[in-house]
């Protein structure tokens, strides 16, 4: 007898329709097979479906049984066919009815005694439910809070396999789980960190708002132990708080990757991903045998930070440009050619050179003038085109460490954050951007209109300062971010004297 269960298999983020036919005959020796490209944790499903219906109760058929995963070009992978396998022979056998089973996306992975296990990418198979009019989703109940954002699917999270007969033959009533969305979002947007806790640093505080505020990519320079990292933590609570299509994004991209927690059913938290300077280049772009996303989609609409930043692999930055300038990226291979989104504010940190002295009062630096030339020549210049802020942290003293009074919190900075973004948005509503940090040259030319003081000064500073030709937009879009702080229509020459304290490399400062 035939039978078929609707299920899906992960491509990428998405979530594409499979139809697991399985069909029993008695004729012949016992055997069997799977066709339909499946991967070796599909086809090891054969022994798991096996002894989970023997513990359920069942009796698996000693007769020829064929799986077919249509469609059959489609490369299957993962352990999330277990489930519809299983519920396959059964019904083949009659034990479960078939036209039940047509209403529902099926999936899961069984453990040996029928208990289901949570899967990956279940906010993903929802989102293809509704696309597919399929109104009902069976998934294990570790995944249903995710799965249930999707409102308009009924998703049923089921704990055995003994459950989820009984709920198909119509012994036993299962309502479909539901969430507060509002609720979920507001309890998932809290951070542990808090811009208050740093002490000092007032100088970089204010870099921090202002590429927060233009989405602009920042590089801090400092000794050890200055507070680059601390700094770079604390950025993502200073972001204007995440719109629920962001979360639906992120959180889609965690649960394929499954680093979303169990039971979790939004990330309404700004990611920020720190990946060791060792990392690879498929690690931190995403790919393998089948693409998976990498760091940088990881931390689409958040932060992504370089610590050390000369010490990662200069091949490995240099794949970074496709996603900085795009918001998105493409890995090609054999198998597949996947598009992720990663759309990031990038945050990088590094010494001043390799010992991290040079001149700090309080160390004597052991460079010489050649290692540190070298050190900073492992930044490419394109790499660093678009970075738009660089600022120098100093160590700080004693009497700021030690100080009783706190700075200015998240939630006060990130007010001013979201007014000068929400200038941005009306802004741009008629072009493809929606900050300032993206701005191309014919937004620079036609938003970053300067006063006659401001002109002068900027013209003052390229000639004095000897500043290069990237660090003019790059200027004049942080000023324009500046002006957008202080809700000003006109770029004025404060806010370009400030914007040029943010180009440290430039201005050439750094002490050698």
């Amino acid at each position: 007898m035939l039978s078929k269960v609707f299920s899906t298999t992960l491509i990428g983020i998405d979530a594409h329709p499979v139809e697991v036919e399985v069909d029993i005959t008695s004729r012949g020796l016992p055997h069997f097979s799977m066709v339909g490209l499946p991967d070796t944790a599909v086809k090891e499903s054969r022994d798991r479906v096996k002894a989970a219906l023997k513990n359920s109760g069942y009796v698996f058929p000693l007769k020829q049984i064929t799986v077919n995963l249509a469609p059959a070009d489609l490369k299957k992978e993962g352990s999330s066919f277990d489930l519809p396998i299983a519920l396959g022979i059964l019904a083949s056998e009659g034990v479960v009815p078939s036209d039940v089973m047509k209403k529902f996306i099926i999936t899961g992975e069984l453990s040996l005694d029928g208990r289901l296990k949570p899967v990956k990418g279940a906010l993903s198979m929802a989102i293809a439910a509704k696309r597919l009019s399929i109104r009902g989703l069976l998934l294990p109940k570790d995944n249903a809070s995710e799965a249930a954002v999707v409102q308009e699917v009924s998703v049923y999270g089921m704990e055995h396999l003994l459950d989820v007969v009984a709920f198909l033959r119509g012994e036993k009533e299962v309502q479909p789980f539901c969430i507060d969305i509002d609720a979920v979002l507001k309890r998932a947007s809290l951070y542990d960190e808090d811009f208050s806790e740093i002490k000092g640093q007032e100088h970089a505080k204010r870099a921090m708002e202002v590429a927060a505020s233009g989405g602009h990519n920042i590089l801090m320079i400092g000794p050890p132990g200055a507070g680059k990292t601390m700094l770079a933590r604390r950025l993502p609570t200073i972001l204007p708080g995440m719109t629920f299509e962001e979360a639906l994004e992120t959180t889609r991209i965690h649960s394929v990757a499954g680093t979303l927690q169990a039971g979790q059913a939004l990330l309404a938290t700004r990611p920020f991903r720190a990946p060791h300077h060792t990392i690879s280049d498929v690690a931190l772009i995403g790919g393998g045998q089948y693409p998976k996303p990498g760091e940088v989609s990881l931390a689409h609409n958040g932060v992504l930070f370089l610590d050390e930043l000369p010490e990662f692999k200069r091949h490995v930055l240099e794949v970074l440009r496709q996603p900085m300038e795009n918001g998105e990226v493409t890995v090609s291979r054999a198998t597949a050619s996947v598009t992720f989104p990663a759309s990031f504010m990038l945050v990088a940190a590094m010494n001043p050179c390799p010992c991290g002295y040079i001149g700090d009062e309080r160390h004597q630096c052991t460079c010489t003038p050649g290692q540190i030339h070298r050190y900073r020549r492992r930044v490419s210049g394109p790499l660093l085109d678009r970075i738009d802020i660089h600022i120098e942290v100093p160590a700080v003293n004693y009497r700021e460490l030690s100080s009783e009074c706190s700075g200015e919190s998240s939630e006060k900075i990130r007010q001013r954050v979201e007014r000068a973004r929400r200038i941005q948005i009306e802004r741009f509503q008629k072009d493809s951007i929606y900050c300032n940090g993206q701005m191309k040259t014919r937004h620079i030319k036609k938003y970053c209109v300067l006063t006659k003081e401001a002109k002068r000064l900027l013209e003052s500073a390229m000639q004095n300062l000897g500043l290069s030709a990237r660090a003019y937009s790059r200027i004049l879009k942080v000023s324009r971010t500046i002006a957008d702080l202080e809700e000003s229509e006109h770029i004025e020459a404060h806010h370009v004297s400030e914007a040029v304290q943010y180009r440290t490399l430039d201005r050439g400062m750094l002490s050698t």
